[in-house]
């Protein structure tokens, strides 16, 4: 797992350029905010850049510009689409949020393609077992899917539950990496 920390993160500001990516997925239009390096500050599927800068807590007026080609992050997306969702876990991310919040996204990151946990688990994963829901509402938070795979928490009867981008994407994601049959 590639995750990182960024102290700007935390203020909601970055220094330098940020590069966009929105490309066509089956679920419709998928944008990656990164910076030169590779690391993901916002993505998810939505066409709306300012929507997930806004989600990603990112300042407005940070320079923007177009990608100059396939990125790492890129190049997983369209992995977990082709079936292999393994290279997911290799992009680095850095997100602003609470201690908490950053224990839940990095809980999330453990999460094994093909599985699945409900919140209270991934509460008890964390060393957390009564913040059930507080760890929904990270969840909720997270900027940066997949990367950090938010889509695969379930409620605690196995039902699929709130996803920002659609309980339709969520199904699809969960299908593609072979935790729910088509």
């Amino acid at each position: 797992m590639t995750d990182v920390g960024h102290p700007a993160a935390e203020a909601g500001h970055l220094a330098g350029l940020l590069l966009v990516t929105t490309l066509g997925t089956p679920d419709g239009p998928f944008t990656v905010v990164e910076e030169t390096d590779g690391t993901v500050w916002a993505s998810g599927w939505s066409a709306d850049v300012g929507d997930l800068l806004h989600r990603a807590h990112i300042a407005p007026g940070t320079p923007l510009a177009p990608s100059r080609g396939p990125s790492a992050a890129v190049r997983a997306v369209l992995s977990l689409y082709e079936g292999d969702a393994a290279p997911l876990a290799g992009v680095p991310v850095r997100r602003s949020g609470t201690a908490f919040q950053q224990e839940v996204w990095r809980g999330l990151r453990d999460i094994p393609v093909g599985t699945t946990l409900s919140y209270s688990r991934l509460g008890e994963c964390i060393g957390r077992p009564r913040a059930v829901r507080a760890v929904g509402l990270a969840c909720g938070r997270n900027a940066v899917a997949p990367f950090v795979p938010c889509h695969r928490v379930v409620g605690a009867d196995g039902s699929l539950t709130g996803y920002a981008w659609g309980l339709e994407v969520k199904r699809h994601l969960l299908t593609l990496e072979g935790a729910l049959r088509p």
